[in-house]
């Protein structure tokens, strides 16, 4: 059932688009750094400081209604001790003002300095980056207050560089999803790939789905018990044939199908079946 593979995605359009954003790095004053809040520390860039340099950036977290939000708080407020701006948002519901006021704050000091330099003020140019599917695309949605980017959930979704106008005092430099060259940690690509930021075409499922049922029994044992009354993972086998009985995910003559139940983890695990979820943890 799995080939214990090793993930590693850095398509050249991840290359080309860190090698852009270097470009238009002059054009920028401020970066958001979008995150997911089910994952709020395996989906931070791990080489991103290299990219924006000393920019003065705000930590968006996107998805916090999905998240549990006891475990990524707890990540916020070590991200806030660090130094960050942090702002947590709920896309579907929420409101982007508290953003949109934090950013024209820091643009207000950054004119304040150029018009001591003798320079005119402007409007901020904010560059938006993250890894695939955190939400960029229903970010700058919401920012705008119209459908004015595609929006997939399939990595690799956004293929170019574009800019967008919020309103008169903020245009954004749109980013396609990007990661980093080599996945050391394994638990952070399996991670990555659980939540789709990782293309399903390089992955092995039956791995991915081990990996979501271990952190389901290792964090939310209640959900597992409550979605396929699994009490022991011992064995994925036959862990494998409970869900296959429970769900009817069988071929002829009554045999479980492993790929039917993979699939079914899969579906009940995008579709937020298991409950509102975070698999990182401060170490």
């Amino acid at each position: 059932m799995s080939d214990g593979k090793i993930i590693q995605w850095f398509p050249g359009h991840m290359a080309k688009t860190k090698r852009e954003i270097g470009e238009q790095l002059n054009l920028v004053d401020i970066v958001y750094e979008v995150i997911d809040a089910r994952m709020p520390l395996s989906s931070k860039i791990i080489d991103i400081d290299n990219l924006i340099q000393n920019k003065p950036r705000i930590l968006v977290v996107t998805k916090y209604d999905l998240c549990d939000k006891t475990e990524t708080d707890k990540i916020l407020s070590w991200y806030k001790d660090n130094g960050y701006y942090v702002v947590a948002l709920d896309l579907m519901n929420g409101n982007v003002q508290g953003l949109l006021n934090l950013t024209n704050d820091i643009m207000d000091e950054i004119n304040q300095k150029r018009v001591l330099k003798g320079l005119k003020e402007r409007s901020a140019r904010v560059l938006i980056l993250g890894a695939p599917n955190v939400g960029k695309s229903t970010l700058i949605n919401r920012l705008v207050g119209k459908k004015s980017a595609g929006v997939g959930n399939t990595p690799g979704f956004t293929k170019n560089l574009s800019w967008i106008r919020v309103n008169p005092k903020i245009e954004l430099l749109d980013t396609p999803g990007i990661l980093w060259p080599k996945m050391d940690d394994q638990e952070v690509a399996k991670t990555l790939a659980a939540f789709s930021s990782i293309k399903e075409d390089i992955l092995n499922i039956d791995d991915i789905c081990f990996f979501i049922i271990s952190k389901l029994f290792e964090y939310y044992p209640d959900r597992l018990i409550e979605r396929y009354d699994i009490t022991d993972i011992s064995d994925m086998i036959i862990v494998y044939e409970m869900i296959g009985k429970k769900r009817g995910a069988l071929s002829r003559g009554g045999i479980v199908d492993y790929e039917k139940v993979s699939d079914i983890i899969m579906n009940d695990f995008k579709s937020g079946a298991f409950g509102k979820i975070t698999f990182d943890r401060l170490k």
